[in-house]
């Protein structure tokens, strides 16, 4: 008896069905270890923005332009402009963060201060950022946000020292400070700014910002950047700086 006939070949396609089956899927809600989430969510180059916060995925649904974009966008030439006159103080947009084991955010925007000059934050070999920026800007619509809860948690806990949550569809601007283990709102001045702690020449007039009025917001951030403390505060991290700096350290040693 002849040898049985061989089996009929898969169609062309049939292998990538099979591998598209076993693709993990990143699934909003789903309770993922960070390693896991990190796997599935680079599995997927077709997803923009997902966060693992508290053990937990989450997947915002598309951006809005009047409640996200544009506030966003909003934030990032505010706090461009004190970047812009502030050494070794650096702006990242939608950056992935890896906080602790179960929480992996990829906030709106962050400051971070550069490791050489005293940041508690570091960009990986990877290129990601792990540890706490010192400024953290989430864009969200209400109080309900998860900004407001589990996340303002991990922020908390990992030690983001400033929290800014701008609530679009309230109206409304969170600043929060971290005191002692704990979130305290700072408010604003008798001309209607807000001030920050860490970063000295940082401010925001908070009622131009909520009623779209940027020229104004960035008018006083400039102002900001004109106060002594922002010139004491740039003479410092310049300082720190060459303390750092292996190659400057060298050359004064052979002088």
């Amino acid at each position: 008896m002849g040898s049985p006939n061989p089996s009929p070949a898969p169609p062309p396609d049939a292998s990538r069905s099979a591998r598209a089956v076993r693709a993990p899927s990143l699934e909003n809600g789903a309770r993922l270890t960070r390693a896991e989430f990190e796997r599935r969510y680079q599995a997927r180059p077709d997803l923009k923005k997902a966060e693992l916060i508290a053990g937990v995925v989450r997947m915002p649904s598309p951006t809005r332009s009047a409640s996200h974009a544009r506030p966003h966008a909003a934030t990032i030439i505010w706090l461009g402009a004190y970047v812009l006159a502030t050494p070794d103080v650096q702006i990242n947009d939608n950056p992935t963060i890896r906080l602790d084991l179960d929480n992996e955010p990829q906030p709106d925007v962050a400051l971070l201060l550069d490791p050489a000059v005293g940041g508690q934050a570091r960009v990986g070999r990877d290129d990601y950022i792990k540890g706490a920026p010192e400024l953290v800007a989430e864009i969200a619509a209400s109080s309900a946000s998860d900004d407001l809860h589990d996340k303002l948690h991990a922020y908390r806990r990992n030690g983001v020292r400033e929290y800014l949550v701008w609530r679009t569809l309230d109206r409304r601007f969170d600043w929060f400070e971290l005191v002692d283990g704990v979130y305290r709102q700072r408010r604003p001045d008798a001309s209607g700014l807000v001030h920050s702690a860490v970063f000295p020449g940082l401010r925001l007039a908070v009622d131009a910002l909520l009623n779209d009025d940027l020229p104004t917001v960035v008018e006083a951030q400039q102002h900001g950047l004109d106060e002594p403390a922002h010139a004491a505060f740039v003479k410092r991290l310049q300082a720190r700086r060459r303390t750092h700096d292996p190659a400057k350290k060298q050359s004064g040693e052979r002088r």
